[in-house]
């Protein structure tokens, strides 16, 4: 869905709406009435837009940063898997990105059901997803990388088995990382777990499921890890009393590009920030005690 204000000031949205023939288009101001600009009753009905606006069960997080070359394809394979069962649509996060990725996210929003929050600084990583989870307006959030590297087929069993547990979310068992990467993942891991004692194999794996007032709670706790923003998320989760469930992905070489993030120069200075938080983080969790948690679900 595109927003634009008139010049008397008023919000016209302009959604896309899946009909016979492909994708068309209806126009309504902000009191979700028909629009000045018309389109033909034979291309879809009022009623179809507004079950797209007001029926979306599934809002699905992008963080995005220079991905240019990949990011309409990692869109449009998630959109294709999940939209003919599930009513839904994107939120992006776009990071500053130097490339086109900017102008490439414009154009699918004018075809594809999204909500763009696009930045001309960088913002890093966390600050990006914390922002994103603050716009979820749907029921369920599904948080996956736009790198490419998730399989969305892997979504069905997480949406099949969303009741089961207050947050879902993915384990790599084969993990299509750099060796560094994998390497230093694995010592923080031990540390990680041995402060925290967090019981998931996998807590920096960026596939996960959970409700929208979960989103809305943990977007205002999350601040001490910039780059690791999982790590942090799944810590505060288990720390809340929430309940966790772990589910095998595929994980994939990345599409196109390279990490932006975790380049082998910066490893050692992101792995001591880290280390640092994780005492942090169990110093603000460890009073609040297992049982007390906000009433999210």
């Amino acid at each position: 869905m595109q927003a634009t204000d008139s010049p008397a000031g008023e919000r016209t949205y302009k959604v896309p709406v899946r009909g016979p023939g492909g994708v068309h288009y209806l126009y309504f101001d902000s009191n979700i009435t028909p629009a000045v600009a018309p389109v033909p009753p034979e291309r879809c009905s009022i009623a179809e837009a507004l079950f797209v606006m007001s029926k979306v069960e599934l809002e699905v997080l992008l963080p995005v940063h220079n991905e240019a070359d990949s990011i309409e394809a990692t869109i449009r394979e998630i959109w294709n898997e999940i939209s003919p069962r599930v009513s839904m649509r994107f939120i992006v996060c776009e990071d500053g990105s130097r490339d086109k990725t900017k102008e490439i996210l414009r154009e699918l929003a004018l075809e594809i059901p999204m909500r763009l929050n696009l930045s001309h600084d960088r913002k890093g990583y966390s600050k990006a997803m914390r922002e994103g989870m603050e716009m979820v307006e749907a029921p369920w959030l599904l948080c996956v990388d736009s790198d490419g590297q998730c399989d969305p087929k892997d979504f069905w069993q997480f949406w099949e088995r969303r009741d089961a547990a207050d947050m879902l979310i993915g384990w790599r068992v084969n993990r299509q990382d750099t060796l560094a990467r994998k390497s230093m993942s694995r010592f923080f891991y031990i540390i990680y777990r041995s402060v925290l004692r967090v019981p998931m194999h996998d807590p920096s794996c960026p596939y996960v499921v959970f409700k929208k007032d979960i989103a809305h709670w943990v977007a205002g706790e999350m601040r001490e890890m910039k780059q690791g923003f999982w790590w942090e998320f799944v810590a505060r989760i288990y720390r809340r009393g929430y309940t966790m469930l772990e589910l095998p992905v595929k994980h994939r070489l990345r599409a196109a590009g390279v990490t932006q993030v975790y380049q082998v120069k910066k490893m050692p200075g992101i792995f001591v920030k880290h280390v640092a938080a994780i005492f942090r983080i169990d110093k603000q969790t460890h009073a609040l005690g297992r049982l007390e948690r906000p009433s999210a679900i």
